[in-house]
């Protein structure tokens, strides 16, 4: 087992431009009620570190947190829920935009799409504007638990044909079994580490 990533809440934002600087940064994303903020708490080992709530559409903010090398992780506002007024949906996708194309810390953003319903037009289009703009992105498929055993390997291909992926690209975990999360924890360090030392080497 790899060892708990160690984050701590820093702060909350609105606009990319009130984060502070970090060495590098990585970011997760995806419809509300995808499970963003207990993976995050699942990654760290921590029930708590970042707020789950049963009502979709509760992060509403740009949620920074902090590991002892002060790399940085973000937890972004989930997208597409649709009891959220008009108004404030629009101000939640600005935000998540401008983050995305804004933030010169970003190394990895985590595309997070529900691994039972397989992804949404709008984890599409999510995964459309990332690859049209060039951000760098990894498919984690949460909820691996409630797919029914006798139907993983066709989920997978189906969920991968749907991101436009081979099967082998998605990671697949799930924060209420454990399933995946050790492979993600050193996915994520592995992504803070390379860029880590690139920067280092670059320096020298």
């Amino acid at each position: 087992m790899t060892k708990p990533l160690q984050i701590s809440f820093v702060q909350s934002a609105t606009d990319v431009a009130d984060l502070p600087p970090s060495p590098v940064e990585v970011a997760f994303v995806g419809r509300s009620n995808v499970g963003k903020s207990a993976l995050i708490n699942a990654l760290a080992h921590r029930k708590q570190l970042a707020r789950v709530s049963n009502t979709p559409g509760r992060t509403q903010l740009i949620n920074l947190f902090e590991t002892p090398t002060k790399a940085t992780l973000v937890d972004l506002p989930g997208y597409g829920y649709a009891a959220v007024p008009g108004r404030i949906k629009k101000g939640w996708e600005k935000m998540i935009v401008g983050y995305l194309l804004g933030r010169k810390e970003l190394a990895m953003v985590y595309v997070l799409v529900d691994g039972e319903i397989g992804p949404t037009k709008l984890d599409v289009q999510m995964l459309d504007h990332l690859r049209a703009n060039l951000v760098a992105h990894t498919v984690v498929a949460t909820k691996q638990d409630k797919v029914k055993s006798l139907r993983r390997d066709a989920r997978k291909k189906e969920l991968a044909a749907g991101c436009q992926l081979d099967p082998n690209d998605v990671v697949w975990v799930s924060a209420t079994s454990g399933v995946g999360i050790d492979d993600l924890r050193t996915i994520v360090n592995t992504h803070l580490k390379i860029v880590s030392n690139k920067q280092g080497s670059a320096k020298a």
